[in-house]
């Protein structure tokens, strides 16, 4: 152990190589001694940096977009150089240093030689890659491989090295592309990193003024406006957990570099700790390991992903917080520097604390004024459940039209669903990895989420510029155990048919019942003969539809001919009444009942996504769409009930019928009330008076008895059961 704290106290003193020379070792015996996770990180970085220098320095002429032989070896080679640059540090092998050199020295005889990139598309076009984003990601790793081994070369490999990759790679991202540099976007963070990291290792000030300051140096762009207004208060990412994911890496490893070479900024004291803010948060958007899919997201992401393991590592260095220990424990990764090591050295140590997954409400916008995310959690463990309700703000060129709608998660998976990005990353067969056509034409789409439409037609027309311009309002949002409430308006989505929107989602424990049971509220008020939509997403397989239903069986007939309606394939239809309005599917050994309240003259669908997809680049995904035609006004009221179990192991079924014998919706005035009764007679009320102060009673009339609530929304058992 001793020779554990003399190399953990070298590291510490390198201070991550970007401002110190690459000169401690460690013996092949103190590297046996270090904590298991970064002698695990060793072993996998010596894999796969070996099997490069077997390969040889391999450093092709652009011309591949995502995910193409190019594409991918210029990646490869970032990684190496970085990893390589790391190994060096960590064991004082020549051999790295050599590799790391001998590929720069490469790049230093191919970059002069570039221009646009040849697969360039619709994107900000790049040298080495396609755009200008991946250029940015190789600078960000390449420049800190760099640092590990700099000052080992001669003058005149670092005067080459300088001039011929790092100097003009700066002059490409921060003055060639000048507009992407200054955008206050995940593109520009990427690209503001590399070149502030970059002039740190040079001695550079003007490098470091134009990535901290944007190329005028205003402070109007660059790392530390991007830092005031693309983070809200409590560190939410305005385009949504999966790019707040991909952002972070750039945020925490330039913030990491600011902190060791110019302390004095307290950067990580920056709008009282947003960077620590935001790494957590970035947690906390997460269920079973996976980020909620918002925007344009792609669904594989994870925790285990090289940003959180930068930034866990980072982060825990900054904070000390145990729970971080937990996620590391969780990804089984860190990284290899000096904060890795710290983290792995306190892991093993028996430091580390379940990371409190917890329900809280993120507000979004610089100022937490445009929106915000609400999580409901019940119960602890991968298996709890979860209510999403996203009520932010469009999330820029990445988000989808969407407000007001909402995620459940439950028994560790997905119930409620929502579709993400339609791309397949860095898949050449799928538009070489870009976002495809559908990505538009569905995955955007209002009718893809599980938010209402108005008249099939998306929110704000589907008119980015106009959807930043407007943000829902969350009205209140309440974690108690037994009733956990978010409720949020809109009323821009659609001005032209003056419809306001108002939605309250809640967790409810319904006596009786095992677990809460998720309530939806939505009331829809506009001017005109309108037709409302309101679809669900469900993952499952159909058991019981409680009324009938007309299916189409010969033929599929497509829902509409725009706005993500003509990829929808209707399978049945059918007029519930208030009896039988409910349908039950299957996840995972365990049963789903959706119950609604219809409104007159009803109509539910149920469908599936997938139709005019010549390319079969959509997945079929189920779909429950309540509709109401030709009013002005429509109040939607829900439940989602889990229940049972069902093992096929051992054919054993138990509860596959909802436990619940009704559902019933009174308003009186500006109350709204939401009865659940149960099989066996227990009823409970959900009373949402709508009226912020926490201490004014409120009364209603359920069943001709008289029920009192305080405050915004309160639970209400009737007791004895029956009226």
């Amino acid at each position: 152990m001793r020779n554990v704290l003399l190399i953990l106290s070298a590291l510490l003193m390198l201070a991550g190589g970007l401002i110190a020379p690459a000169n401690a070792t460690t013996s092949a015996e103190a590297q046996t001694e270090l904590p298991p996770l970064f002698r695990a990180e060793v072993k996998r970085a010596k894999q796969f940096v070996d099997g490069m220098i077997e390969q040889g320095v391999v450093v092709p002429v652009p011309k591949d977009p995502g995910g193409g032989y190019t594409h991918e070896q210029h990646k490869r080679n970032f990684r190496a150089i970085y990893q390589g640059g790391q190994l060096y540090r960590v064991t004082g092998d020549e051999t790295y240093r050599n590799y790391v050199r001998d590929m720069l020295l490469a790049y230093a005889d191919l970059y002069p030689t570039l221009g646009d990139h040849p697969a360039k598309a619709n994107q900000n076009v790049g040298r080495l890659f396609w755009q200008v984003l991946n250029d940015a990601m190789w600078l960000v790793h390449a420049v800190q491989g760099y640092g590990e081994i700099r000052d080992t070369l001669t003058e005149a490999e670092r005067t080459r090295i300088d001039g011929d990759v790092f100097r003009p790679a700066v002059k490409f991202l921060s003055v060639d592309s000048q507009r992407t540099f200054d955008r206050i976007h995940n593109h520009a963070t990427w690209a503001t990193a590399g070149v502030g990291m970059t002039g740190y290792l040079l001695g550079d000030q003007d490098m470091v003024d134009r990535a901290l300051l944007g190329s005028d140096k205003s402070g109007k762009a660059g790392f530390l406006r991007q830092s005031e207004l693309l983070f809200s208060p409590d560190g939410y990412y305005t385009e949504g957990p999966y790019y707040q994911r991909f952002a972070l890496l750039p945020f925490v490893v330039f913030a990491n570099a600011i902190e060791k070479n110019e302390p004095d900024r307290r950067i990580f004291e920056f709008r009282d700790g947003i960077l620590s803010k935001a790494l957590t948060t970035t947690i906390q958007l997460s269920y079973g390991g996976y980020f909620f899919p918002f925007n344009d997201a792609i669904r594989d992401k994870s925790l285990n992903t090289a940003e959180l393991y930068e930034g866990v590592a980072i982060a825990y260095a900054q904070t000390r917080d145990p729970g971080l220990l937990a996620i590391a424990e969780f990804q089984d990764r860190t990284v290899l520097r000096e904060e890795g090591l710290l983290l792995a050295s306190d892991l093993a140590g028996g430091k580390a604390k379940p990371f409190d997954f917890r329900s809280m409400l993120l507000s979004d916008g610089p100022e937490g004024d445009a929106g915000a995310v609400a999580i409901l959690r019940h119960g602890a463990g991968p298996k709890h459940t979860a209510l999403v309700a996203k009520n932010s703000s469009q999330g820029m060129g990445h988000g989808h039209f969407d407000k007001l709608s909402w995620q459940y998660y439950d028994n560790g998976r997905e119930i409620v669903r929502d579709y993400g990005a339609a791309r397949f990353l860095n898949i050449v067969a799928k538009e070489g990895g870009r976002y495809l056509p559908e990505n538009e034409s569905w995955a955007k789409q209002s009718i893809a989420h599980n938010a209402l439409v108005v008249n099939e037609k998306s929110h704000f027309d589907g008119n980015v510029k106009v959807a930043d311009t407007f943000a829902p309002t969350q009205l209140y949002f309440s974690a108690k155990p037994e009733l956990q409430i978010s409720t949020a308006s809109i009323d821009s989505a659609y001005r032209k048919q003056s419809v306001s929107m108002l939605r309250s989602l809640a967790l409810l424990n319904v006596e009786g019942l095992d677990a809460p049971v998720a309530v939806d509220v939505f009331r829809a008020r506009g001017k005109g003969d309108l037709q409302f939509d309101l679809p669900l997403h469900y993952s499952g397989h159909l058991m019981r539809v409680g009324f009938e239903t007309q299916s189409n069986v010969a033929a599929r007939p497509v829902l509409g001919d725009s706005n993500g309606y003509q990829h929808i394939w209707v399978d049945a239809v059918g007029q519930p009444d208030a009896d039988n309005a409910f349908a039950t599917w299957l996840l995972d050994g365990r049963f789903y009942t959706y119950r609604f309240v219809p409104n007159a003259g009803q109509e539910v669908i149920l469908a599936e996504s997938g139709a005019n997809d010549p390319s079969f680049n959509l997945r079929r995904e189920r779909i429950i769409i309540q509709r109401v035609q030709g009013v002005d006004s429509a109040t939607f009221i829900s439940i989602l009930e889990p229940h049972g179990l069902y093992d096929g192991a051992t054919e054993q079924t138990i509860e596959s019928d909802s436990r619940i014998a009704s559902l019933r919706y009174v308003t009186q005035g500006e109350y709204d009330l939401v009865i659940v009764e149960t099989l066996t007679g227990e009823k409970t009320v959900l009373a949402i008076s709508y009226d912020n102060d926490s201490g004014k009673a409120h009364r209603a009339n359920v069943d001709g008895r008289q029920v009192t609530w305080t405050g915004y929304a309160g639970r209400i058992v009737l007791a004895g059961g029956g009226n």
